[in-house]
């Protein structure tokens, strides 16, 4: 239910205790209800000037109320008009409302006239206004024959409409035949007189069909005028046109083309009077002629216009204030002014005022015996006339009541009975028109009565105000009492606010707010009461507004909104956009808490806001979206300033699209020399919408411009007109200008020719001079076509030349060039390189020197010397071979330099050669050289073959690289038990010439463990590891398993196993006892010298550690003494793969690199083993 905050409100003195609304008698809070005796009021009735259609119905209502009924009848044109007399008039069963037949028969204007309704009963009698009526009208126009006219151009004119006058007036407006507008502006537009007023006319105001079109809304009907033909023409054609009848010196001269000052059309003169009535609307016109056109500008005079009612019409030649009042009376200047001169003309505007009320005077419900008063108080300019009416009578003549008294605007009753009710009528009039009140006093002895529903639900929003009804009748006015819950005591009014009509307010009401309210009303005939309920409502919240945005056009925006609300109550969120609905677009997406638009487009920037409602309240929250684009590329450009070598260029910005634009771009495009391409030509700040160009000669130009913001770059914009500049001389010369010789008797001469852009004019050329440089002879020149090389023939071999190029083209020649220097051809170098010395500083690096050779001899530039060198034979004289060439080049004038790579125990040749540009000379004789021994690389492969229970078989293949004589190979070898821990490490020399070795009186069912290498007298080489392990063959482990689900099998290996048991239990007895085991005798005689015996009691060996623990090895429970084991000495002499060159050779430049290899390290022996065994380390070992 929505609540009402009446304006009224009476607060109790403070020492009144129990908060009694003691009301007023003001009767505009008291509604008598209808089944109460009360006089009649009149509810509804036409407009005083009432304009009707004459081709339908005339309809003139007037309706009305009372108890009892009320009858009706009426006057027209002041007399009784008697209904029942003309058959075309009826009136409405229950009302007052008559209706006139006219479209069967009669005709609209017979009723035309003034027309009063009288309703009327045992209380009184109310009257309506007078109601004039009258038929709307649409004459036809006039038939009047129109010239043509023609007139000079830049002359004033005036088309007069002088529509007929209608009822209500026409709306006027100008078209032409085809019912389009005729466009208007500064210069041409219509006036409120329907005029059309020309300032100047313009030769393309030349028309024969001016119409003036009158259109009557009431009856929706369009008149037209005749058309009107202007022709608007020069002088000259104007001369011609009369010279037949004119003498010389009546011929027009340029006098009206003229420039003139401007000159009021309308209103005429320097001042006129305007009237115009209170709250209408004030209309001040002034339309001017002159050459050029002249600007209207408004002031008044002693004042200022009011700011929120003026606004400016046709182009500032009307002026209009809304909702005028008498302030506005005064002095208005309207001026006119163009280039030539200025006039004003003063409008003097007199507000004048029909009548208005201050206070009306409303009904009146008095009991028996109480006083009361009517008052009626209205203004005017000029000030009303007051006259009162009793039941429609003049109270002059109206039967005397002694309860009464008249007082000029105010009528006093006292002691009233039930005979003083009666309807009075106030009348207040001027001479512009009237105002008619209704308002009847009755006297009436009624108990109190509640008119508000029994048991009324409020609902209302926490910390809001609430208001709780509580309409009520009675006579005398009753007093409202306010009681919370069923035995509460009365409210007071330091919480609570009474207001006069009888509805409790709570300023701000709580959830303790919430209970049950009764009101009680009292007068001297009794008492009634009514209970409300009232229930407060959590409020609705925003917990997540939208959020500021900003996006670029294209993207997708979301809006997020989630509310709070009462549960109780219905929830409805709507999204606006500025205000308004969202447009119907399926880019637009709402969900539960989101407003999602994609593709977003310049319209979608804005406010969106996010509306919730539920019954009771409505919250909202707001968030602007910014859409936001590189540029609109710019447009309208304009050359200007165009001079030979500048001209500027200028232009409009286009749409920023809500990110300024920081600076502007200029290209330009040749289109004599290379069109269709685009350069880079200026930028200036984003500030700026012209820049000074700088051109070249003999270029064809367009520009165009690109604006960039911190989104990115616009489009280009359309090309702007092209502009040729002239041609002048060449302000530059080739560039890269070079003279080599690319045979021994030549110069071939070379530039980079100037493009079309830089030629600056027709005809480009290129003076070409050359002349040795240590010589005395002349410059020899040569003018040669557009090209880019020239070649001189005839000239001594490796010559310095000095050489310039310079450009020319038909206006003349550019600037002395710079003088470069070249050679002539180069030839091959003629003398070897002599004294050629090898120094060998290991099996892999030897140092080379030699002389250098006479610069005379090389012939060309020295690039440098080149060596030679490749491997003949070994230094055992065995297994000749011829290797393929290596090549090392050492740059300019070195005399020595590194050989790195050297294989050791190697014979080689080298020789030297000189190097120019155009090959290399002859070579040096061989000198020969050797590499001494190195260490051998691993052997190539390391196998085992042939496991048996105690014994393995290892094979291998010699070092791919033995780098010297071979002396021995180096096995050692340690078992590894279950737990990984490896055992004592036992070594073994095995001669050069052996590529296989059987090892015996192993441990049956052991992993073992091999590290092998080979020796020269260099040192020991890379190792090479394996693994294996003593057992049977695969073939037996196969027939095992192939005979391991036979029963009989079965059976002999659970005895095998029970038999193995026994013999543990014996071994382990005889252990403890001290006994060795046939293995451990084994062992003992074929001891590695190098590793210490172990204990009787030790049977245990060292920890071998898994591969991935990566952690040292833990030592047996038995060791030696001294708990070391000694690595062989052989260790310390290992050295990675290319010993001694491990340094960078890049003395020459040509050559960086490191010849180095790793070598496995030896394990170590007994415990100290630091790497788990594994077969990924045995095939490391052959990488």
């Amino acid at each position: 239910m929505q609540l009402k905050i009446m304006p009224k409100k009476k607060h109790l003195p403070a020492g009144r205790v129990p908060l009694i609304v003691f009301l007023c008698q003001v009767i505009s809070a008291l509604e008598v209800p209808l089944d109460l005796v009360q006089p009649p009021t009149i509810t509804q009735q036409s407009p005083k000037d009432y304009i009707i259609d004459p081709r339908e119905n005339i309809v003139i209502q007037c309706e009305a109320k009372g108890k009892p009924p009320p009858s009706f009848s009426w006057t027209q044109n002041g007399t009784h008009f008697d209904i029942d007399k003309d058959p075309l008039v009826t009136m409405k069963p229950d009302s007052g409302t008559l209706i006139i037949n006219i479209m069967s028969e009669g005709k609209a204007e017979t009723y035309e006239g003034m027309y009063q309704c009288t309703a009327r009963n045992e209380r009184g009698a109310a009257i309506s206004n007078n109601i004039v009526v009258r038929p709307s009208r649409s004459p036809l126009w006039t038939k009047e024959k129109l010239e043509p006219m023609t007139l000079q151009n830049g002359q004033p004119l005036v088309l007069p409409c002088r529509p007929p006058v209608g009822l209500p007036p026409p709306i006027i407006f100008w078209m032409d035949n085809s019912f389009q507008r005729l466009p208007q502006s500064e210069r041409v537009s219509q006036g409120l007189n329907g005029d059309l007023y020309f300032s100047n006319v313009l030769p393309e105001d030349t028309r024969e069909d001016y119409i003036c079109y009158a259109r009557f809304n009431h009856t929706q009907t369009i008149q037209q005028k005749q058309p009107i033909s202007v022709k608007v023409i020069s002088v000259d054609e104007l001369n011609d046109t009369i010279a037949a009848n004119l003498s010389d010196t009546e011929f027009y001269g340029a006098k009206s083309n003229r420039e003139r000052p401007p000159t009021f059309l309308t209103p005429e003169g320097n001042a006129s009077n305007k009237e115009e009535l209170r709250g209408n609307v004030l209309s001040l016109e002034c339309i001017a002629e002159g050459l050029p056109t002249p600007v209207i500008y408004w002031i008044k005079e002693d004042g200022t216009l009011p700011i929120n009612r003026t606004f400016y019409r046709n182009f500032q030649k009307t002026l209009q204030i809304i909702q005028v009042s008498e302030a506005d009376s005064g002095n208005y200047q309207c001026i006119a002014k163009n280039a030539l001169g200025a006039i004003h003309h003063t409008i003097s505007v007199t507000v004048k005022a029909a009548p208005y009320w201050i206070m009306a005077p409303h009904n009146l419900v008095l009991s028996p015996g109480e006083d009361g008063a009517l008052i009626c108080r209205a203004n005017g300019n000029p000030k009303p006339t007051i006259s009162w009416l009793s039941n429609g009578v003049p109270i002059e003549i109206a039967p005397d009541d002694p309860s009464r008294k008249i007082d000029g605007d105010t009528i006093i009753f006292s002691n009233v009975q039930e005979r003083s009710s009666a309807v009075y009528q106030c009348n207040a009039s001027n001479e512009y028109g009237y105002l008619l009140a209704n308002a009847f006093v009755n006297v009436l002895a009624e108990p109190p009565r509640i008119l508000t529903s029994a048991n009324t639900h409020y609902q209302v929003i926490a910390n809001r105000p609430a208001f709780l009804d509580c309409a009520f009748f009675g006579s005398p006015l009753p007093t409202i009492e306010w009681f919370k819950g069923a035995k509460g005591s009365a409210l007071h009014e330091d919480t609570y606010v009474f207001h006069e009509n009888g509805t409790l307010g709570i300023p701000v009401a709580q959830k303790e707010s919430t209970g049950t309210y009764t009101c009680v009303a009292k007068n001297k005939l009794g008492m009634a009461k009514n209970e409300v309920n009232l229930e407060i409502k959590d409020p609705t919240r925003i917990i997540k507004q939208p959020e500021y945005a900003v996006v670029q056009r294209g993207s997708t925006v979301s809006f997020e909104c989630k509310v709070k609300h009462d549960h109780t109550l219905t929830l409805t969120v709507t999204w606006l956009k500025d205000d308004h609905e969202l447009p119907s677009d399926g880019r637009f997406t709402v969900d539960e808490d989101q407003l999602v638009v994609a593709d977003v487009g310049d319209n979608d920037g804005g406010t969106y806001t996010c509306v919730a409602n539920t019954t009771l309240d409505t919250v909202s929250a707001s968030a602007v979206l910014g859409v936001v684009d590189v540029p609109d590329p710019p447009f309208d450009l304009e050359l200007t300033d165009q001079l030979d070598k500048s001209v500027q260029l200028s232009w409009t910005p286009g749409d920023d699209n809500n990110s300024p634009i920081t600076k502007f771009i200029i290209e330009y495009e040749d289109a004599m020399h290379e069109a269709g391409l685009w350069h880079y030509q200026a930028e200036v700040p984003g500030t700026q919408t012209r820049a000074q160009l700088k051109l070249s000669p003999y270029v064809n130009y367009s520009f165009r411009v690109m604006a960039e913001n911190s989104l990115g770059r616009s489009s280009p914009s359309q090309p702007s007109e092209q502009y040729f500049t002239k041609a002048a001389e060449p302000d530059k010369n080739p560039m890269t200008v070079e003279g080599l010789g690319s045979e021994p008797d030549n110069l071939v001469i070379t530039w980079k020719p100037l493009n079309g852009f830089e030629s600056n004019g027709p005809g480009l050329q290129y003076k070409v001079s050359w002349r040795q440089k240590d010589g005395d002879d002349e410059w020899t020149s040569v003018v040669v076509a557009n090209v880019s090389k020239y070649i001189v023939s005839g000239t001594p071999t490796f010559v310095p030349y000095l050489i310039k190029v310079q450009a020319l083209n038909d206006v003349g020649f550019a600037p002395e060039p710079a003088v470069v220097m070249g050679h002539s051809g180069e030839d091959l170098p003629m003398v070897a390189p002599r004294n050629v010395q090898v120094n060998v500083l290991n099996g892999t690096l030897a140092e080379v020197h030699w002389d250098p050779v006479p610069l005379q001899s090389v012939r060309g530039h020295l690039q440098g010397y080149r060596i030679y060198y490749w491997k003949a034979q070994s230094s055992s004289k065995r297994n000749r071979r011829h290797m393929e060439k290596k090549i090392l080049i050492f740059q300019g004038s070195k005399t020595h330099g590194m050989l790195p790579g050297l294989e050791p125990f190697s014979h080689y040749l080298l020789n030297v050669r000189v190097v120019n540009g155009k090959g290399e000379g002859p070579a040096s004789p061989d000198k020969d050289f050797n590499t001494p021994e190195g260490v051998p690389s691993a052997p190539s492969a390391l196998k085992i073959v042939n496991p048996t229970l105690d014994s393995l078989t290892l094979e291998w293949d010699p070092p791919r690289h033995p780098n010297g004589i071979l002396t021995e190979y180096t096995l050692k070898y340690q078992p590894i038990n279950s737990t990984h821990e490896l055992g004592p490490l036992i070594d073994l020399k095995i001669p050069a010439n052996k590529t296989r070795w059987t090892l015996k009186n192993l441990n049956f069912s052991t992993r073992y463990k091999f590290y092998f290498y080979a020796q020269t007298s260099a040192g020991s080489g890379s190792q090479i590891t394996e693994e294996a392990v003593t057992t049977v063959d695969e073939a037996m482990a196969s027939r095992q398993v192939d005979i391991a689900t036979q029963g009989w099998f079965i059976g002999l290996m659970c005895a095998v196993a029970l038999l193995i048991l026994i013999l543990l239990i014996v071994c382990f007895i005889r252990r403890n006892k001290g006994g060795k085991y046939p293995v451990k005798e084994k062992e003992d005689a074929h001891a590695d010298p190098e590793i210490q015996p172990m204990k009787e009691d030790d049977g245990t060996f060292g920890e071998y550690s898994d591969a991935e623990d990566h952690k040292p090895l833990k030592k047996g429970s038995r060791t030696p003494s001294d708990r070391t084991v000694k690595k062989e000495d052989s260790d310390d002499s290992l050295v990675d793969y290319g010993e001694g060159v491990n340094g960078q050779f890049n003395e020459d430049g040509s050559f960086i690199g490191q010849y180095s290899g790793k070598k496995e390290k030896e394990p170590a022996e007994g415990n100290e083993s630091s790497e788990a065994p594994s077969p990924v380390n045995a095939m490391n070992s052959f990488v």
